[in-house]
């Protein structure tokens, strides 16, 4: 699974419109230095890394390249604790605020052209994995502005200083594993860019997701998430199919809930096993039947599926500030990113390049 994981997609991070990047170094060499103890603690850390990724196969020439003059980055260490976490109070943002701001024409109207451009691609896409061209569309341009913005942290380099800072250790540190893995297998070091949490390319995968889920659909051989734009579709679509998505499946729709909707009648009273928080906010699993019969009704538009079709109740503001019944894709959209919001505003941009706006 991609982490996400809400703290580290670069989309909550990437402006709308394309942006100029800059390379790796120019990023890390505006850093202050750290602390001389805390360098000398790092390369004693990446001493005994170095055996142990050696241990695990990884080849003298790779570990050479990647991990040779490799330094700490106090940049990265403080991006990563400032996320937000239970430990401490938070406000609670609002999906209507965080949808104004990222479902915009500067997302739709280049998602619009690119979908009509790559319109073959993407139905060969489709055709193989089953998942529609606007879906894929949604995540790349929710992701990266279709590509607009990557980011420009060196992988290597973030990943080592977030195993070293321990907060999550277990994870960047098997995320490190699989970064020099893809060097192993003939990804140049010099592609290893990406967010200061470790994913790199058009559909932000991190290396463990890349290694499992990068397809090579245009046949030259390599799996190239950054330049081709048949790879990145095809990626996407491959990693969708691969965490559950159903082909001819619907992800969800906007619904008018009755006041007088009894919200206890519906309240998921299993725990979820993953993405729990998330899924905390989500009703059990009801028929699409059940629902219309408790006086729910199709907003923008839209049908009831088939009458045996679960659906769970998705409020993300609250109740009556806003409400979908999401299908069995949704799981799908959420194990790219687990956040409700995320993976409504992929949806919600997917409607809008299929519908033409």
């Amino acid at each position: 699974m991609i982490l996400r994981f809400a703290a580290i997609a670069l989309a909550l991070l990437a402006p709308a419109a394309s942006s100029a990047q800059t390379p790796a170094d120019a990023v890390t060499a505006a850093e202050a230095p750290p602390e001389p103890s805390t360098e000398m603690r790092f390369q004693t850390w990446l001493a005994d890394f170095r055996a142990r990724a050696a241990g695990e196969g990884i080849s003298a020439g790779t570990l050479s390249s990647a991990l040779d003059r490799l330094t700490y980055s106090p940049r990265v260490v403080e991006l990563d604790r400032a996320q937000p976490d239970d430990s401490r109070p938070q406000s609670v943002p609002l999906f209507s605020d965080y949808l104004a701001a990222r479902l915009v024409p500067a997302r739709i109207d280049p998602g619009k052209r690119l979908a009509a451009e790559l319109d073959p691609t993407l139905r060969a896409v489709q055709a193989r994995y089953g998942v529609p061209p606007e879906i894929m569309l949604g995540i790349w341009g929710m992701e990266t502005s279709y590509g607009g913005y990557t980011g420009n942290f060196d992988l290597v380099r973030s990943l080592a200083s977030l195993a070293f800072d321990g907060r999550r250790e277990a994870l960047f540190t098997r995320e490190l594993i699989a970064a020099l893995r893809m060097i192993d297998s003939g990804v140049p070091r010099s592609r290893l860019v990406g967010s200061w949490a470790g994913a790199t390319g058009n559909p932000q995968f991190l290396p463990s997701s890349y290694l499992t889920h990068a397809v090579d659909f245009d046949g030259d051989g390599t799996a190239d998430i950054w330049q081709s734009r048949a790879d990145t579709a095809a990626s996407i679509a491959n990693y969708l199919k691969n965490n559950g998505w159903v082909t001819g499946g619907d992800w969800a729709m906007r619904v008018s809930v009755p006041a007088a909707l009894d919200r206890m009648r519906v309240i998921n009273t299993i725990e979820p096993k993953s993405c729990t928080r998330v899924l905390a906010k989500h009703s059990r699993w009801i028929p699409v039947k059940e629902w219309r019969e408790l006086g729910l009704q199709p907003q923008d538009g839209r049908t009831w599926p088939a009458d045996d079709t679960l659906a769970t109740l998705v409020e993300p503001d609250g109740p009556g500030k806003g409400a979908y019944l999401a299908y069995g894709n949704f799981r799908a959209l959420l194990a790219y990113n687990c956040s409700n919001f995320y993976a409504l505003s992929v949806g919600l941009l997917a409607d809008q390049l299929r519908s033409g706006g």
